[in-house]
């Protein structure tokens, strides 16, 4: 009998020694895997050029995070830098349309 409140005061004290709260979140370059960094900023801008560097700001946080893979990185880039020229050389529609179609191959949201 004498032991139980024995027990019972030792686990009351080590109970005390654990600290309170959750612990603090990574820093975002130690970000679990497949988790965009809180220091993701999507690009802004308005037409054409917004639309591809939106689109190149989230095929290079897929590779970053993993979620896909650096072949299929560089062939969307490839076609996003097609649409870039298209758009800088003047043909908004053009440039829009070529986004979406590689949107469309490669399984992103229109």
């Amino acid at each position: 009998m004498r032991a139980l409140p024995l027990l019972a005061l030792a686990s009351f004290a080590l109970a005390a020694c654990q600290s309170a709260g959750p612990p603090p979140a990574p820093a975002p370059e130690q970000a679990a895997p497949g988790v965009t960094p809180s220091t993701f900023h999507m690009p802004g801008g308005t037409g054409c050029s917004g639309e591809v560097e939106r689109f190149q700001a989230v095929i290079d946080n897929d590779v970053a995070t993993g979620h896909t893979t650096k072949g299929v990185h560089d062939r969307v880039s490839s076609e996003i830098a097609r649409a870039r020229t298209t758009c800088a050389a003047g043909n908004e529609a053009g440039a829009i349309g070529q986004i979406r179609a590689t949107k469309a191959r490669f399984g992103y949201p229109g």
